[in-house]
């Protein structure tokens, strides 16, 4: 079938056009259409087709897509031609839309169009590339677009021996391609098989347009017409193309070569498996876990009823398939259930003198908890062992807490595991889950007894007072069990479902107050008090552990950085005067960074921090020391709180004479204010007694005040302290002397005792008060204090509110 037939067939949704002004542009002027040379039967005027990838060659054949709706009247105008060319033009990445005829090269190629067909929104035909062509004249700039165009000539003289020499090198460069890239095929050796060495021109166009070069690249070497020099621009682009090949071929190999060698592994060991399991030498997964579990018991005495448990779920691990759910759910069950340290007891170190020198060795001060922990310990020794206690570690923030538990496990040689119940909600944390839950797992106690791998570790069980509620149960309530030496010989995680004997532990807890605490779970722990450290008890701890433990943090030498002993207590009294000594340390890095900061900076061989400079490294003191206030109505109390001990003072005062009345401010709470109102009442009831104008509060208005009001108070113990301010007031007699007082005040004048004695006592000290009066109830509380602290106090013991008059107004 000749080419005009297949045009023809292709055509047939085309319909053929009687425009003039189309048969005027393929006309000559006589009338006649052009004469083009009968060699090549190429028109002077032809249809231009804008193209974006890449530029068309003359030597390629290859299908084109174009739009339909855009290019179709270009395509028809194109098939009613006789020579059925159209032009085709590299215009890169410019709109179709925005196309001007500035945007046309001035060389494009000039193609044949066969086999035209239409579908949908595209046109599609096979374009053979014929010759270049140079834009001499545009006659349409608007679409269609039509030029008037000349042929230029490409000179080359193939016989030069450097003509002859590059064409063998573009011929060998494809042949080498070849072989790395099957993409290019039979087809690649069939245009081989027609080009040769005596014809350059098409044997360069062929190379360049088989390369993946850029398209501008590619129309620079389009519009070179000297043959020679398009040579010489195409044979690196081809170089590049063959490296770019070998490289791919060559990853792709390696690729290949690692799946076939896994492959054949795999294959090799399924092999082997097989082999080994006809030979009876070896086991499958399933005999695998059977056995492992079966070796972790061995040598531990597992109760009965959970070797029971364990040898029922090993007989179904062995006949589940491996790959089913239950499977899974089996193994992980026997794994916590074979994990758990089922006999396993590390041996107590019962030495006083040992538990003495771990103490010390952690903790400067605190001489009443370290006894008290050393004579649990001498009970232990008689007992056999001091598993089954739970003692509650109560104290302010930053009292070291936490690190006596630790201290406690370092001096029994005990295992130690410490997890915070502070904002827990769900009982399941304590008690696990139901192995009905999906991603149900043990309890944190199971988790515990797993991670030390013994049956009797010291178990710390921190921020016992913020635990939460919510509905997903009471976690307070379900440590009940756990913390219950009489339950937790039998206690039953909902994960497991067997029996765990937890009496062999030792629990230890931490809280900040009671008042959260639940009664029931108070009730089981017996608790000890860390009460907070005076000044210097501070000193001490900056200088043994928190000042040393920095420097070797940072790495910085200690003769580098020299803070004295008169500094060191000014950031103890100015800047970290809390209960704790967390703030102190915060403080102590602060000085540590800036003087690491003048060591960089000045070159300095050492800095020296002391009163003088402290400031520069902490800036202004946060706390000013605490003058006592003095003066008519005005008394000093003592008051506690989760933060510590502190100095409270309460002003009472007369606003005016022209009606009776009693005002409160201050933030008090209920009960400090019924306290208030108790002790109006009695002084008012018992002026006379205490040398006051018993007509005092008749005509009086009272302002009852207690300062910082920002601050929320509430409690008994200021009852006292309140009834001395009113009469201090109805006497008019200003307490001349440095004195403070706490006790609860009944309407009898009886002084009833308060807690807090020895944040109490440490707060008076630290405001350089040294005489006291306390509830007479509470003398034991002073007498059980340290030594250090009683130093140099005058201490009033009160029954009734007589004796602290008696005090206060001789």
């Amino acid at each position: 079938m000749s080419d005009d037939h297949e045009m023809q067939d292709g055509l047939d949704w085309i319909h053929a056009s009687d425009d003039d002004a189309f048969e005027d542009e393929m006309t000559g002027a006589e009338g006649h259409h052009a004469v083009v040379p009968a060699s090549d039967s190429l028109p002077e005027r032809i249809y231009l087709l804008p193209i974006h990838n890449r530029p068309f060659f003359p030597a390629q054949v290859q299908p084109l897509v174009i739009n339909r709706e855009r290019w179709e009247e270009t395509i028809r105008r194109v098939g009613d031609t006789p020579h059925r060319t159209v032009g085709l033009a590299f215009v890169g990445e410019t709109g179709v839309e925005e196309l001007g005829g500035e945007d046309f090269p001035e060389i494009g190629t000039a193609v044949r169009v066969h086999k035209l067909q239409g579908e949908d929104q595209q046109i599609q035909f096979i374009a053979q590339g014929m010759r270049r062509f140079r834009i001499q004249r545009w006659l349409s700039k608007e679409p269609p677009y039509l030029v008037e165009v000349s042929y230029p000539r490409e000179p080359v003289d193939a016989e030069e021996d450097e003509t002859r020499a590059y064409a063998m090198a573009l011929i060998n460069g494809i042949k080498e391609l070849l072989p790395i890239n099957p993409l290019y095929g039979e087809e690649l050796k069939h245009y081989l098989n027609r080009f040769s060495p005596h014809e350059p021109g098409p044997l360069t166009d062929f190379a360049a347009a088989i390369t993946s070069a850029k398209g501008p690249e590619l129309q620079d070497v389009l519009a070179t017409l000297p043959v020679m020099d398009r040579m010489q621009k195409v044979l690196p682009l081809l170089r590049k193309e063959i490296d770019v090949a070998q490289l791919q071929s060559e990853i792709s190999e390696q690729v290949n070569a690692q799946m076939q060698e896994r492959q054949r592994e795999f294959f090799l060991r399924e092999q082997l498996k097989v082999i080994q399991r006809e030979l009876g030498i070896s086991k499958d997964d399933r005999e695998n876990d059977v056995d492992t579990f079966r070796a972790r018991l061995e040598g531990r005495v597992v109760p009965e009823r959970v070797m029971e448990r364990i040898d029922d779920e090993l007989d179904k691990l062995s006949v589940l398939e491996t790959g089913s759910p239950e499977y899974g759910t089996t193994r992980n069950y026997l794994d916590w259930l074979t994990a758990m340290p089922w006999g396993v007891n590390s041996q107590d170190q019962l030495d006083l003198s040992h538990a003495r020198t771990v103490l010390d060795r952690d903790h400067d001060g605190l001489n009443d908890v370290k006894e008290r922990i050393v004579e649990f310990l001498a009970e232990g020794t008689f007992k056999g062992g001091v598993g089954g206690s739970i003692l509650l570690l109560v104290g302010p923030p930053g009292v070291g807490k936490t690190s006596v538990g630790r201290s406690i496990a370092d001096a029994l040689g005990r295992e130690f595991y410490r997890f915070s119940v502070g904002g827990m909600r769900d009982e399941a944390e304590i008690k696990g889950h139901r192995r009905t839950y999906i991603g149900a797992m043990p309890g944190k106690l199971v988790q515990a007894l797993k991670e030390v791998e013994v049956e009797n570790p010291v178990i710390m069980l921190d921020e016992i007072d913020k635990m939460g509620q919510s509905f997903q149960g009471d976690p307070a309530s379900a440590l009940l069990e756990v913390l219950d030496p009489e339950q937790n010989v039998d206690f039953l995680d909902h994960y497991l479902d067997v029996r765990l004997d937890l009496s062999k532990v030792l629990f230890v807890c931490t809280a900040n107050t009671l008042d959260s605490i639940p009664p029931a779970l108070l009730d089981r722990m017996e608790q000890i008090r860390l009460s907070g450290y005076i000044a210097e008890e501070k000193v001490a701890i900056a200088k043994h552990f928190l000042w040393p433990k920095l420097l070797k943090r940072d790495r910085i030498p200690k003769k580098r950085i020299n803070l004295t002993d008169a500094a060191l207590r000014q950031v103890i009294e100015g800047y970290a005067r809390e209960a704790g000594v967390r703030q102190l340390e915060k403080q102590l890095h602060r000085i540590v960074r800036k003087a690491a900061v003048k060591l960089l900076e000045a070159e300095q061989q050492s800095v020296r921090v002391s009163v003088n400079n402290l400031e520069t490294y902490l800036g202004p003191p946060i706390f000013r020391k605490e003058q006592v206030m003095k003066g008519e109505g005005v008394i000093t109390g003592l008051a506690w709180t989760s933060m510590g001990g502190a100095t409270l003072s309460v002003e009472a005062g007369k606003v005016h004479a022209l009606d009776r009345g009693f005002k409160l401010t201050g933030q008090l709470g209920d009960v400090m204010k019924e306290s208030a109102n108790i002790a109006y009442s009695y002084v008012l009831g018992h002026l006379g007694d205490y040398g006051a104008d018993t007509d005092f509060f008749d005509s009086a208005f009272v302002h009852l005040h207690v300062p910082e009001g920002a601050t929320p108070k509430d409690g008994p113990s200021a009852g006292v302290t309140m009834a001395t301010a009113l009469l201090s007031l109805a006497r008019h007699h200003a307490l001349d002397r440095p004195l403070a007082m706490t006790g609860e005040l009944t309407l009898t004048g009886q002084v009833l005792p308060v807690g807090g004695i020895r944040e109490k006592v440490i707060a008076a000290r630290r405001s350089d008060i040294f005489e006291l009066i306390l509830p007479e109830a509470n003398r034991r509380d002073y007498d059980e204090l340290p030594d250090y602290l009683k130093e140099g106090l005058t201490v009033h013991f009160a029954g009734r509110y007589r004796d602290v008059a008696k005090v206060v107004f001789d």
